[in-house]
């Protein structure tokens, strides 16, 4: 089927658009950490439950130690730090600033892909870069005092979007390397099919983040948090919406799209996102939505696309 990386990628910004909104209100309700050692534990269900079905075997097989390793890396950066950096941005600036700033992404992703697999990096790239920057400075700039520009976010806000953005895109190369090291003919003589690869892929980037994110927990003393939580139906139903959309469907997609079309035209239509969110969150959030940060949406997400244009 023609295109169907593409595809894949448009329905992931949706997916992450609804896990980006629900993962506003789970942080708020349940805490960072809880609902993301929620998020990883519930991710692990549904993949061991998917594999069970589809293979007989509960766990996925035919993974090399190599490509087992660098999953594993990837959920350390791109959960663990990544997820921790996105929520707590979540708290602080809320989820339609901080999808804004998730743009840098593809950015963080192309250079990434530049320094390990050798992808060449073109004078568009720069053009971009800045077009992308100017776009989320007029979303998130205003005047100040004096008639100078500032900040109108919490700058540690600002810091935990920037560094869940480097993160994602980090991690998503890391994704792309380990599943180069999969052997599709032993998997497709296993019985394995191939769409089911990103799916094991994912499975234990989940297991490096429900480790990282329970020491977290357990290091801020916030286990009691945990408990309290499996007693709060409304933040279970949350943390179980935001697994499906993110962690399970969400990444799942996203690491399939990877093997259909190229990481750059995956991330720029993943990365539509802030845009797409603009009236969910102004309907549940009721966050007033201005011309600037329409506009703003709109060139940063164009200044994604120019970065892979060739």
């Amino acid at each position: 089927m023609a295109y169907i990386g593409e595809l894949i990628s448009i329905g992931v910004a949706f997916s992450w658009t609804a896990t980006a909104l629900l993962s506003e209100f789970g942080s708020k309700r349940l805490g960072n950490l809880t609902l993301n050692v929620l998020r990883m534990a519930l991710a692990l269900i549904f993949s061991l439950v998917l594999f069970g079905v589809v293979t007989g075997n509960p766990l996925p097989v035919g993974v090399s130690g190599e490509a087992c390793g660098w999953m594993l890396l990837s959920g350390l950066v791109g959960y663990v730090i990544g997820d921790f950096c996105l929520f707590q941005c979540y708290i602080i600036i809320g989820s339609r600033f901080g999808q804004l700033f998730m743009t840098l992404a593809p950015l963080s992703a192309a250079l990434m892909a530049w320094v390990t697999l050798g992808q060449q990096m073109k004078a568009m790239s720069i053009v971009a870069m800045l077009v992308t920057l100017f776009g989320i400075s007029i979303s998130v700039l205003g005047r100040g005092e004096h008639h100078k520009l500032s900040l109108k976010l919490p700058l540690n806000g600002v810091l935990f979007a920037i560094g869940a953005a480097v993160c994602q895109g980090v991690g998503l190369v890391l994704s792309k390397i380990g599943m180069d090291h999969y052997d599709m003919a032993t998997l497709a003589d296993m019985g394995v099919p191939e769409w089911l690869v990103p799916f094991s892929a994912n499975f234990y980037r989940c297991v490096a983040g429900i480790v990282g994110f329970s020491l977290l927990l357990y290091y801020r003393d916030e286990m009691g948090h945990l408990g309290e939580s499996m007693h709060d139906k409304k933040g279970l139903s949350v943390a179980m919406a935001t697994t499906i959309f993110g962690p399970f469907v969400g990444v799942g997609f996203s690491l399939m799209a990877v093997q259909y079309t190229a990481a750059g035209i995956a991330s720029t239509l993943m990365a539509m996102t802030p845009i797409i969110i603009l009236l969910p969150s102004y309907w549940l959030f009721h966050e007033k939505i201005t011309w600037k940060a329409v506009v703003g949406a709109f060139i940063s997400v164009i200044g994604v696309s120019l970065f892979f244009l060739e």
